[in-house]
């Protein structure tokens, strides 16, 4: 049977295993939401810290993220993890990118959380599918990968090959509630979808500055130009001309080494059907008219 929010959901708090600064930025947007928030970890000092920070950033949390709720949370700390994740309905780790610590604490968290608990992986690299290696139900564990909230809200998630479907399609509206913006993986992939995305803009902008070409303020001036306008590169594209996309493409894969494939590959097949963009109606978007 598919898994569906427990009943008592928001009645329920929601454990944040590590209170590091990603830790801590979660917890404060789900007080911020309404909802308790217990943080643990093994030091004083972290819990302490992630707790004062938590609190003093619910108002601003709520603004940034225009949220309302009845009441505010309340943040707790814990220094045992068996009382931490007591009556939790979702367990969020945001321990260090340590597939040996990360496979350690899933274990500890499939044995120690409530039967119905979602146990969630921050990772923003590691896919849960390499964390499950002593979990027993693996059907309720999921990255959910945030950005940096509030100003920031983006979360992705993504199945550990063994997700049900339930838990992931609960989350996605679940989520809204607290001012976040849910996007699904559809495929296990290192890195996600918008740090891929990143990794390739900054190899970039690197690389044009070691070559000469530019300097670092010149690539930023132009980048605010660029982005001022809020017109993102798939809308982009159809603008341009998905054939002249490609075309620019073939040439960058003439002139420079280990340029893939792929993204050729899909361009192709919109150009094949005649889909290139806002000139002829249809791209990667249709445009009637």
């Amino acid at each position: 049977m598919p898994y569906t929010l427990p009943a008592d959901v928001d009645e329920r708090p929601v454990v944040i295993d590590g209170a590091g600064t990603l830790g801590r930025q979660i917890a404060s947007v789900y007080a911020a939401g309404g909802s308790d928030v217990r943080i643990f970890d093994l030091s004083v000092e972290q819990r302490e810290a992630a707790r004062e920070y938590a609190e003093e950033q619910i108002p601003e949390t709520q603004r940034t993220l225009g949220l309302r709720p009845a009441r505010r949370g309340r943040v707790e700390v814990a220094d045992d993890l068996q009382e931490a994740v007591a009556g939790a309905w979702m367990v969020i780790e945001a321990v260090p990118e340590r597939i040996d610590l990360k496979t350690e604490v899933f274990g500890d968290l499939d044995r120690l959380a409530e039967p119905d608990a979602i146990l969630c992986s921050n990772s923003s690299s590691i896919p849960t599918s390499q964390m499950i290696g002593k979990v027993e139900r693996p059907e309720r564990v999921l990255n959910t990968h945030y950005q940096q909230p509030p100003e920031l809200n983006a979360v992705e998630l993504m199945s550990c090959g063994k997700t049900d479907e339930g838990v992931i399609e609960a989350l996605m509206e679940k989520f809204l509630r607290y001012g976040l913006v849910p996007f699904r993986v559809r495929r296990e992939s290192d890195g996600f979808i918008f740090n891929r995305i990143w990794a390739a803009i900054k190899r970039e902008c690197l690389m044009v500055v070691e070559e000469g070409v530019a300097r670092p303020e010149d690539v930023d001036a132009m980048w605010e130009i660029w982005t001022r306008a809020g017109v993102p590169p798939f809308r982009l594209m159809d603008r341009v001309g998905l054939d002249v996309v490609l075309a620019i493409e073939e040439h960058y894969a003439e002139v420079r080494d280990g340029i893939p494939e792929g993204p050729r590959k899909l361009l192709r097949e919109y150009t094949d059907e005649g889909r290139l963009g806002v000139k002829t109606g249809g791209g990667f978007y249709d445009y009637p008219g």
